[in-house]
């Protein structure tokens, strides 16, 4: 029942950044190595919707960022012209639709902090352009436009050249994801928002105090707008308890986002960053953690795209029904998607 009703469902992963594991191969592999390493990953999940981030290591930023952001970005068009037969770049979301109709993966780009842009704000249309749909202003730290969660000492709204940056893209029809934002910033933001925002990969801080969790206010707020919590599965941001952090405890986050806000603004942003950081980091005496927080550590069953028909067992067990289920997995960002995306005001 779990396989057939899972396969019934578009599920939507708003947040891999495989493409930091494709882009760590010479060009000529790119296609290939996508279709060798994750496109099986994808389909075993049954992946129909994935969001790729343009995340930019600290190596790179700030002088090399925008060549960096420019190679994903590139990364990401051959391995979709390499894969025409499964997989689509897209757009928009009639783009979306075909490709779905045709049973192909939609591939839909986004930019995680946006080092690349800086303050020069015109580089979002710029990206646009290059089919760039979604796109957040900070990771953990400080950048030109906003505070990252990691800074919410200082109180920090948006900078002037951020609220230029929340105007141009709803302006172009790009999607403004909140992941990542500090507190004062996602206020800020809410303040200001015309259109439906996202939260690619977070949370509930409700149940795990931890400031990239997002409060019930913030959830709120994000649902007014008409957009998605898509909750993260990385442990440390589910519990303070090792023995705690499972399948069924992800399923209490995504459950007390739906209790808050209802079911039509859930979805899932699992973060599938293990395969990644250990395919593209030298083994070597780095210390990876952010804080308390391990990117290694993974859910039981849940170190990979493939491992996502255990969120829909999960969901059936505590008794939601086939739709339900079909618009946490991914209903509604697809719903969001289609209606925001390219769309300009």
């Amino acid at each position: 029942m779990t396989a057939d009703l899972h396969h019934r469902a578009v599920v939507a992963d708003t947040h891999n950044d495989l493409l930091e594991a494709v882009t760590a191969r010479p060009p000529a592999r790119w296609a290939e190595f996508f279709r060798e390493r994750w496109l099986p990953q994808l389909q075993a999940g049954g992946v129909d919707i994935q969001v790729l981030p343009v995340f930019i290591d600290d190596p790179y930023r700030p002088e090399g960022a925008l060549r960096r952001t420019l190679r994903m970005i590139e990364a990401a068009h051959v391995l979709a012209e390499g894969n025409a037969d499964t997989v689509t770049l897209c757009r928009d979301g009639d783009e979306i639709d075909a490709a779905l109709a045709e049973s192909k993966i939609a591939l839909v780009l986004a930019l995680e902090s946006a080092p690349g842009i800086d303050a020069d704000i015109e580089l979002f249309h710029t990206l646009h352009r290059l089919d760039v749909r979604m796109a957040s202003l900070a990771h953990w730290g400080r950048t030109p436009l906003a505070d990252g969660s990691g800074e919410d000492a200082t109180g920090s709204r948006l900078t002037a050249a951020g609220v230029r940056a929340l105007a141009e893209m709803e302006r172009i029809g790009m999607i403004f994801d909140v992941s990542h934002l500090g507190a004062a910033g996602v206020g800020h933001v809410l303040e200001l928002a015309t259109r439906p925002l996202i939260a690619s990969h977070s949370a509930a801080r409700a149940l795990r105090d931890h400031h990239r969790n997002l409060t019930d206010d913030q959830i709120r707020g994000i649902a007014a707008t008409g957009g998605i919590v898509c909750v993260n599965f990385l442990p440390a941001f589910l519990d303070t308890d090792p023995e705690a952090r499972t399948v069924e405890r992800l399923g209490d986050h995504i459950e007390h986002v739906a209790s808050v806000v209802g079911i039509d603004h859930v979805g899932i942003g699992p973060d599938f960053v293990y395969e990644v950081i250990t395919d593209v980091t030298p083994p070597c005496c780095e210390d990876l953690a952010y804080g308390e927080i391990d990117p290694l550590a993974v859910l039981p069953g849940l170190e990979g795209p493939s491992g996502l028909p255990l969120v829909t067992a999960e969901l059936i067990r505590r008794g939601r029904s086939e739709t339900d289920i079909g618009k946490i997995m991914g209903g509604n960002v697809h719903r969001l998607l289609r209606a925001e995306l390219g769309r300009p005001r």
